[in-house]
């Protein structure tokens, strides 16, 4: 048993030096956050106002969750890189080589260079869909397809293909490295990871410490898992520092795809945001601690922190979200995740205000981005 363990120990030992050294990049100059631009709401700004919010606030980069000609158009020559997608219930459909040509043909080309569009996904959450089991199937099929398309479109070099996904599709993620897939994802999630692995795209995260605490709050440090000063956690295995839950998540995943067999895939976490209203039992769904979290999220974004395990490469992240969206379906948090209000002012501050200066952390405000 002792040599067993031993053993593990090694193992989790070697993922630490081989991931923390993958020839994936080293820091860049700081970059803008992204923000994901959701429209699930009947009073939200039009696309132009949109994205005359977006340059106010220096914004440089933007989701989307569909491809609206109305979007794209607007965002013409702005300067602003866009990430698309393609539904989920579009997945079956473009399995076909075919029919994925005519769809990027239509859909994308028209309005690229002008409109930068830097990625692509297919799907949302597909892995933890209510239909993941038609779902699942489509999904490789349908990313080859589309990066077939682009290929044949002379679009490949520019445009990312790959699917965002739910820290569901964990099995284990404490600590970090013990990081897995539930094994009803895992043949599934071996042929996406090929695929990204191949055409040297990201692997995307829809990552929420909110849920973490809600789940248990009784267990879990509010503070840690917004950002504030803590005590942490220490990975027993790596001896890696923790002080917030997000850089734990981002890590889990990370050490899920190198039991895979992927130890070089970048992770990049499309969605994370914190509720700034909710029901009675939605725990910790308040205005005060989403404006925390992401004040605090904000400010290690400027330091161009990566996680522990990986430190030197930038964490790129995509805030959710820019607008409450009255439309959403749910609890009432999922109504109230916006940083904004439909007309474009602010929910609540994270220093998203003029004139363009760094605060220093001790000062009341907070930029945005640079």
């Amino acid at each position: 048993m002792a040599t067993f363990f031993s053993r593990i120990a090694i193992f989790k030992i070697f993922l630490v030096f081989s991931l923390s050294f993958s020839d994936i990049g080293f820091l860049q100059g700081t970059t803008s956050l992204g923000i994901n631009y959701g429209q699930l709401g009947n009073n939200l700004l039009q696309p132009e106002k949109v994205l005359d919010l977006l340059s106010s606030l220096k914004v440089t980069k933007a989701r989307i969750y569909d491809t609206n000609p109305q979007i794209l158009t607007a965002f013409a020559n702005s300067g602003v890189e866009l990430m698309v997608t393609i539904e989920n219930a579009m997945l079956g459909q473009l399995m076909n080589p075919q029919a994925a040509f005519q769809w990027v043909s239509s859909h994308i080309k028209p309005y690229f260079p002008a409109t930068i569009i830097t990625s692509i996904a297919v799907g949302n959450e597909v892995f933890t869909d209510d239909d993941t089991t038609v779902l699942l199937s489509n999904l490789v099929p349908a990313m080859i397809s589309i990066q077939t398309a682009l290929a044949q479109l002379g679009l490949d070099s520019y445009i990312k293909v790959s699917t965002p996904c739910s820290l569901a599709v964990l099995e284990e993620s404490y600590p970090p490295s013990a990081g897995s897939f539930k094994p009803e994802v895992a043949p599934v999630m071996t042929q996406m990871l090929q695929f990204l692995q191949s055409t040297k795209a990201p692997f995307w995260i829809n990552a929420y410490p909110y849920f973490a605490y809600k789940g248990d709050p009784n267990r879990i440090s509010l503070d840690y898992v917004l950002f504030n000063p803590n005590q942490g956690m220490v990975d027993p295995f790596t001896k890696l520092h923790y002080d917030n839950m997000l850089y734990a998540q981002v890590d889990a995943a990370i050490y899920a795809m190198a039991r895979l067999g992927f130890n070089g895939i970048e992770v990049r976490i499309s969605e994370t945001g914190w509720p700034s209203s909710g029901d009675s039992n939605e725990i910790g769904a308040t205005l005060q601690n989403a404006a925390i979290y992401n004040r605090n999220l904000l400010r290690r974004q400027l330091e161009n922190e990566g996680t522990p395990l990986r430190p030197k490469m930038r964490l790129e992240v995509y805030v959710f979200a820019l607008f409450n969206e009255n439309m959403k379906p749910g609890p009432t948090s999922e109504r109230n995740y916006g940083l904004f209000h439909p007309d474009g002012t602010m929910a609540y501050n994270v220093g998203l205000q003029q004139p363009w200066n760094i605060i220093k952390a001790g000062c009341a405000g907070f930029l945005f981005a640079c």
